[in-house]
């Protein structure tokens, strides 16, 4: 009986220290958490500007304390020609308004294992994405400004 009682308060004692999620990654939980909608964004290089969303197009970004994925489709379920998808995901790291994504999936292959640097501002319904996306290889050098809300 008195080993049954010192097992009992030994698994008590460990059952007391078992670490939270975000104590056990060594960090707060991340304020981009959550599901996100484009609103607006702007894509622009030398000579164009390119603005979105399109008219029957949706994107939504989705992020962790740790990654983030995306996902742009059309809302006419392919119908529209050409039909809308792409997606990607990846990790990131976020330090103030100093935000880094590396992306490890994409849709467009050659943009994989590629990292790009923006500055976020995180609101608490809306973050706003900004920077270059450049990757010398493919010819692609455009700043990208974008708005999200945080859906319910």
């Amino acid at each position: 009986m008195k080993y049954l009682c010192i097992f009992a308060v030994a698994v008590l004692a460990l059952a007391a220290c078992k670490q939270s999620p975000e104590t056990a990654a060594g960090s707060a939980r991340s304020p981009l958490n959550g599901t996100w909608k484009l609103v607006s964004s702007k894509s622009i290089t030398k000579d164009t500007v390119d603005t979105s969303p399109k008219a029957d197009i949706e994107t939504i970004k989705i992020f962790n304390d740790t990654s983030f994925a995306f996902f742009t489709h059309d809302l006419k379920q392919g119908k529209t020609k050409p039909p809308v998808y792409d997606s990607g995901a990846g990790l990131y790291t976020l330090s103030g308004e100093n935000y880094t994504e590396k992306l490890k999936y994409c849709l467009e292959r050659e943009w994989e294992n590629h990292d790009f640097n923006f500055t976020m501002k995180v609101g608490k319904d809306t973050i706003t994405q900004r920077g270059v996306e450049k990757i010398d290889s493919l010819h692609i050098d455009h700043i990208i400004i974008e708005t999200y809300v945080r859906l319910k």
